[in-house]
């Protein structure tokens, strides 16, 4: 819940300025910015574009080297780097921002929570952000990472494999990519057995998150109910970020995330897929 400047005083005042302890949203509208306590704006960018007074994510660096690992997000010294050089702390909440796309601000959110850093996706992308608030300055303290500390958790090929029958899998690709008719690159096509299909652009309302209540609703009739943890996954990461941040506005409780997705599933003959005609 979004605290008022006096509460986020108090709260500062309590917690010697450590922004991780505060209860977090994954999801904040403009409105909101000013009563959020420090904040810092990050920018992930569809091209090479800067925009002026926020910091910019090197996102296609940043995608390249999660390809490189078992999960996504192995290499701690790598991430420790890269938040570090965009002076990234727990002293402030770092609101991602994209270009209304959604999927690659939380692409980065669910990377930034994932190590334990206070994060939120700006709701509507950049044309929301109809002001430039108060931005803390670059943390000084030596940063330091938690993996799996946050609230969405990261699953592995090997580690879904056997738990296939203990959770439910949201898939958030389009239905032809679903029913393995559109194989986006992969040598095989098809869905994970037992996975929902509710592809990440009805989740979105143009360029903003569609109401809790209803994502809740949409969820439900997709039979993602939260009876059994929830595990999103897509083709490559992002689309699976926002399907976990639209299920934790819904209120699910048990997210995780198949950061290497689809893609890295289809690659491994062992792994089953089941094909819908």
């Amino acid at each position: 819940m979004a605290q008022s400047l006096n509460d986020g005083d108090d709260f500062w005042e309590r917690t010697g300025g450590d922004h991780s302890q505060m209860e977090q949203r994954p999801l904040v509208e403009a409105s909101e910015l000013a009563g959020l306590g420090p904040i810092r704006l990050l920018y992930v960018p569809s091209a090479d574009e800067k925009i002026e007074g926020l910091r910019t994510v090197p996102i296609a660096d940043w995608v390249r080297h999660a390809l490189k690992s078992r999960s996504g997000l192995d290499d701690d010294a790598y991430w420790l780097e890269a938040f570090t050089r965009l002076g990234l702390g727990p002293d402030a909440l770092t609101v991602v921002i994209d270009d209304g796309r959604m999927t690659e601000a939380a692409r980065v959110w669910f990377m930034l929570q994932y190590f334990g850093l206070p994060a939120a996706v700006l709701n509507g992308g950049v044309d929301a952000l109809d002001m430039s608030p108060q931005q803390a300055p670059e943390y000084i303290g030596q940063l330091v990472l938690v993996p799996g500390s946050g609230s969405v958790g990261l699953r592995d090929r090997n580690t879904l494999k056997d738990e296939l029958d203990r959770v439910q899998i949201f898939d958030a690709r389009t239905q032809a990519e679903y029913r393995g008719e559109d194989l986006k690159g992969n040598s095989r096509g098809g869905h994970l057995p037992g996975a929902r299909n509710l592809s990440h652009a009805d989740l979105l309302d143009g360029t903003r998150l569609k109401p809790a209540a209803t994502i809740a609703r949409m969820l439900d009739e997709t039979g993602l109910d939260g009876g059994k943890p929830i595990v999103s996954h897509c083709n490559g990461g992002g689309r699976a970020a926002l399907a976990a941040l639209a299920a934790m506005v819904s209120g699910r409780s048990s997210v995780s995330v198949y950061y290497l997705s689809f893609a890295d599933w289809a690659a491994d003959e062992s792994c089953p897929i089941h094909r819908q005609f």
